[in-house]
């Protein structure tokens, strides 16, 4: 029975909780929140075990939804999606326990619209059909845009704005893009239905039209990755979100986009993606993505902003895995997206703690503070080295298995890639220098606490998980395998 009714009942209860909790005492919101985030967080975990490492879609459930329209409701997951699903039910209770001390005014609706935007992204990552996977995308979208643009810094109405315009313009061309591909795919088969299935198996040749509808799916995918140059949006939208809402973008919602390339555009359009030109181009992108992302970040006097910066530079790595089109760089993809999401959570939620213990974001604020918050300077640390990718932590596993994998597609790609580690390198261990290390010459800082309870309940589930992954990752590598090699498999075929 839980094979059947797991995912809609993850999809489902986030919604009811976010009822409750409107309909709640404003004191009540928070708490009721965090039960409902634990709940889905609770109901998610057995996937972990009942999963099989298998080629095939798991936890599936089709019921029809507007038959007259070739419209169902059909949801599962694989070895590429399960782990996505997990990292959103992980990083939503602590988002919620993050914001207890700094979200104080309409609470209610706050968390109900985080709650709203669990369900929207989980329905991204389990969707199995287009008018779904569609809806959850747009779903996932304004419930972010209110958290920018309400609780967000001073200049969050133009990041809300600038967000919401970027998203919603790459949406609209992956409508447009659906509704092409179900009308091709019902002059082929008879059939008119938005189900991947079969869209999948009744595509064929499409002939030049394929190279526009991969290139609205493209758009709208780069846009959320980003890949550069369609970045520009994030760096403003993590800089004014509240702490909740920069770990959200960075954990989750990046990883729609390249999950997207993954599970439509690049299996729809094989023959187009594998395009000499276009592979050339992208994979020139994301060393672009790699590169730059990293010497921006270098020179950002914010630390939020910084950031905000490596997330260009790690999503790169990706999307360069992505198109090197071996087993081991899509493995190593899908590593980096789960590292990211971790890691660069942890970092948010950091900054966000430091922010609410001396109201600023600028790196020249702080200096020699491990002395006075040793248990902060630690954590910190710890997370920016698994940044980094030093050996032992999540991002080591992650980018060890993209070169390795790239090297042997894309040698030269591969080795211009290893910079990016370097500038990583540099950007952050410069940060963590003039942050905890350099001399305590400010007397503001001599009287900052340390981490709370509260605090470290946030940050040790993602210490753990960043030394679970960097010491023993075969247990994701397993499940990921037969994915990622039905992935090739498909793409090559």
């Amino acid at each position: 029975m839980y094979q059947h009714w797991v995912l809609t009942a993850l999809l489902a209860w986030p919604v009811v909780g976010a009822m409750v909790v409107v309909l709640a005492p404003p004191s009540w919101a928070k708490h009721l929140a965090l039960a409902c985030s634990l709940v889905e967080f609770v109901i998610s975990i057995p996937m972990w075990w009942t999963f099989v490492p298998s080629e095939g879609m798991q936890f599936q459930f089709d019921a029809a939804w507007m038959p007259a329209w070739g419209i169902r409701y059909t949801v599962g997951v694989d070895g590429i999606s399960l782990f996505l699903v997990l990292l959103t039910t992980l990083l939503v209770p602590l988002t919620v326990l993050g914001s207890y001390a700094y979200i104080t005014t309409r609470e209610r609706a706050y968390y109900a619209l985080l709650l709203v935007l669990t369900s929207g992204m989980v329905g991204v990552f389990v969707s199995l059909d287009l008018f779904l996977f569609y809806v959850m995308w747009e779903v996932m979208l304004i419930p972010m845009y209110f958290i920018i643009g309400v609780w967000g810094g001073e200049q969050r109405l133009y990041a809300a704005i600038k967000f919401f315009v970027y998203t919603f313009f790459g949406s609209l061309l992956m409508l447009l893009a659906i509704l092409a591909l179900v009308h091709l795919v019902e002059q082929k088969t008879g059939i008119y239905s938005f189900s991947y299935e079969h869209l999948m198996s009744g595509l064929g040749d499409l002939g030049p039209v394929a190279y526009w509808l991969f290139g609205a799916f493209f758009l709208a995918f780069a846009i959320k990755v980003p890949v550069f140059p369609f970045h520009t949006w994030l760096p403003d939208a993590h800089t004014e979100a509240p702490t909740a809402g920069s770990v959200i973008l960075a954990g989750i919602l990046l990883k729609m986009g390249t999950y997207g390339f993954l599970r439509f555009a690049f299996p729809f359009f094989p023959t187009v993606a594998q395009h000499p030109a276009i592979q050339t181009t992208i994979v020139g992108l994301s060393l672009i993505g790699i590169i730059y992302g990293g010497l921006v970040a270098l020179v950002q006097p914010d630390f939020k902003r910084l950031v905000a910066y490596s997330s260009v530079a790690h999503l790169g790595f990706v999307m360069l895995g992505i198109w090197a089109l071996t087993v081991q760089s899509v493995q190593g993809a899908l590593l980096v997206m789960i590292s990211h999401g971790i890691s660069t959570g942890a970092l948010f939620f950091i900054i966000g703690m430091l922010y609410e213990r001396r109201h600023s974001r600028l790196i020249t604020s702080y200096g020699g503070i491990a002395r006075v918050v040793p248990m902060l300077a630690a954590v910190l640390t710890v997370v920016s080295l698994s940044s980094i990718g030093l050996p032992g932590t999540n991002g080591f596993t992650g980018e060890f298995l993209v070169l390795l994998g790239a090297f042997q597609t894309h040698p030269v790609a591969a080795t211009v890639a290893t910079l990016g580690v370097i500038v990583a390198a540099a950007y952050l261990l410069w940060a963590l220098q003039r942050l905890i290390y350099n001399p305590l010459d400010k007397p503001e800082n001599e009287k900052l606490l340390d981490l709370t309870p509260r605090e470290l309940a946030v940050l040790l589930p993602l210490l753990a998980c960043i030394l679970w992954i960097g010491v023993y990752p075969k247990p994701f590598l397993e499940r990921m395998e037969p994915a990622a090699q039905r992935f090739i498999t498909t793409v090559k075929r």
